[in-house]
């Protein structure tokens, strides 16, 4: 029999059949499961990806309305210095932020135990002063072997640090740092100021510009102070030169808009250096123009003569006053020498009479001339940005008959440099004063200001002022072609017991061109000696105005004021009242 019989093939042939349909119905069913599970996957990824977007767009939407948000991811914020930079009227540098290096000492940089140092502490010290010539050897080899961390020095330039890093010492680090940096070194010191190791402004215009320059929302602009730093360096070369011709402890000076109170440059000396602020450095940050008072003598008398004619007092400058001394109780104010019997108003100011501007001023009266004083600015600290500024050593309420006479030629009241150049700006800009300020101004936002004189007073003084310069005490300011007018002023310092003779301070007070005045300029030297340079002689006329005449030429085409021999002010109608003229 065959072992593949009919009834085998067709019973297995069945089967076959019979299995084939349960077979599809499985694939079907595994088919439908495994495109299900992948459709929830897809749903699963679109949901990830719709949940993802979302987050993305709220992200989007909240950086759009924040501003801290712009500013965490703001490229232009992130390329801001670390502090503002501040220019000068015409856009030069004074200060500005940099990466730099420091020095710092980790005696733990080869672990706690043993020395920090492969060599001794000597050695490391006199290396570092090949480096940096003005190092404390002895302090840095002092902390060196004591073991303590620390600065050894602040500013390093990238090619001293890496000398430092040739001498091979580990616990000697240098960390980069954020540095302010002042590129016309101590040019403009007591302007600026400087910022200390906290971050924040001293003394200056850093310290009053402080949140300003730190804020990332202006820190981006630069800071535009008023003054011009090519008139600022011929201020300090020519105070300083006058300093050392006459031996003098120190010296003050100043550059104003007449019209504007815009400082132009502003000079205390010895000064002092803002990129290393050190023992001697902070010695000398007292600033002399706005915060120490001096009695400031004759320069104050075309002051009180202004008020005396202002008020009416003075109607006939060509009337002749009692030039003897004036007798008050058991004081007696005399000239420094005999200058005639008596004098008129040109003369009295050109040949500088105590007398006659005490009899001046006793007939304008104690309270007119306190007033006129007032008005000035005589009574409160200076008007200006810098956060130091001195009170004036004033009189008082009620001013007696005496102290109105000394008041009236600068002896009694004290007051700083930039009280007198305000006053005199005051006097020769048609009678209008104004506060100072160390902010350029833009055309048109100078402050109105407070009249204090007539036009018409201010106009006079310009010629008396212009007459003094070529007549009187002023001789030695006189730079030809500028038009100088000012006055001189040597006042005795006070001390112990009384005025000291051999001490003074000198002045000169001027203004020019007198034909349109623009400008102010004080010069001031504080205990002058009697040097070969200035014939052995101490007042103003021989030190202080001699600082003027070098000075106005340098300046004057900086600022706009050529040389012009063609024209003056008219002083054709007091000259018949100058004997000095007429000879």
């Amino acid at each position: 029999m065959n072992a593949y019989s009919p009834i085998t093939r067709s019973s297995a042939a069945a089967s076959f059949g019979a299995a084939m349909p349960q077979a599809r119905v499985q694939l079907a069913g595994i088919r439908q499961n495994s495109l299900a599970q992948a459709k929830l996957r897809v749903l699963w990824i679109v949901l990830a990806f719709v949940f993802v977007a979302m987050m993305a767009l709220v992200r989007i939407a909240f950086l759009g309305g924040s501003d801290r948000a712009v500013a965490a991811t703001s490229l232009e914020d992130a390329l801001l210095p670390d502090r503002g930079e501040i220019v000068d009227r015409n856009g030069v540098p004074l200060a500005r932020a940099f990466p730099a290096y420091a020095l710092w000492f980790n005696p733990e940089a080869l672990g706690e135990d043993g020395s920090p140092l492969v060599r001794s502490p000597q050695t490391v010290a006199a290396e570092l002063k090949a480096i940096f010539p003005d190092l404390d050897e002895t302090r840095v080899s002092e902390q060196l072997a004591s073991g303590k961390a620390g600065y050894l020095r602040r500013r390093v330039l990238p090619e001293e640090a890496n000398r430092v890093q040739d001498i091979g010492e580990l616990a000697l680090e240098m960390p980069q740092e954020n540095d302010r940096h002042y590129p016309q070194g101590s040019m403009a010191a007591h302007i600026l100021g400087y910022v200390a190791a906290d971050g924040h402004g001293r003394v200056g215009m850093e310290q009053v510009l402080d949140e300003q320059l730190s804020d990332p929302a202006s820190r981006g602009i630069p800071v535009a102070l008023s003054i011009d730093m090519r008139v600022q360096g011929a201020l300090e070369d020519e105070l300083r030169r006058g300093m050392k011709l006459v031996d003098a402890k120190g010296g003050a000076g100043i550059v104003l808009d007449v019209d504007t109170g815009e400082v132009m440059a502003l000079a205390s000396l010895p000064e002092f250096d803002p990129n290393k602020i050190d023992e001697r450095g902070a010695s000398l940050m007292f600033n002399r123009v706005t915060n120490q008072v001096y009695e400031l003598g004759s320069t104050f008398k075309p002051l009180s003569v202004a008020a005396a004619i202002d008020a009416g007092v003075v109607r006939d400058l060509g009337a002749h006053w009692d030039a003897s001394p004036v007798k008050v109780g058991r004081f007696a104010i005399k000239d420094s020498h005999y200058l005639g019997a008596s004098l008129n108003v040109p003369s009295t100011l050109i040949h500088s009479s105590n007398t006659v501007t005490a009899r001046i001023a006793d007939k304008l009266g104690p309270e007119k001339l306190r007033q006129y004083m007032m008005d000035m600015g005589m009574a409160e600290r200076p008007h200006i940005e810098l956060p130091a500024k001195g009170f004036p050593i004033w009189p008082g309420d009620k001013w007696p008959r005496l102290r109105s006479m000394t008041v009236s030629f600068g002896h009694g009241i004290a007051v700083t440099p930039l009280h007198l150049a305000s006053a005199y700006a005051t006097m020769v800009n048609g009678g209008v004063w104004r506060p100072a300020t160390l902010h350029k101004l833009k055309p048109g936002e100078a402050p109105e200001g407070r009249r204090v004189f007539k036009a018409s007073t201010s106009a006079r003084m310009n010629q008396i002022l212009r007459a003094t310069t070529i007549y009187g005490t002023g001789k030695n300011a006189d730079a030809p072609g500028f038009r100088v007018g000012g006055k001189t002023g040597s006042a005795e310092k006070p001390g112990a017991g009384g005025y000291r003779r051999s001490t003074l301070v000198s002045t000169f007070a001027a203004a020019f061109p007198m034909d349109r005045p623009r400008y102010v300029v004080i010069a001031m030297l504080d205990e002058p000696q009697g040097t070969l340079a200035s014939s052995f002689q101490r007042t103003a006329a021989w030190n202080a105005a001699p600082i003027v005449g070098r000075l106005v030429p340098r300046i004057g085409p900086m600022l706009g004021v050529r040389p012009d021999n063609t024209r003056d002010i008219d002083i054709s109608d007091i000259k018949p009242l100058i004997p000095e003229a007429n000879r």
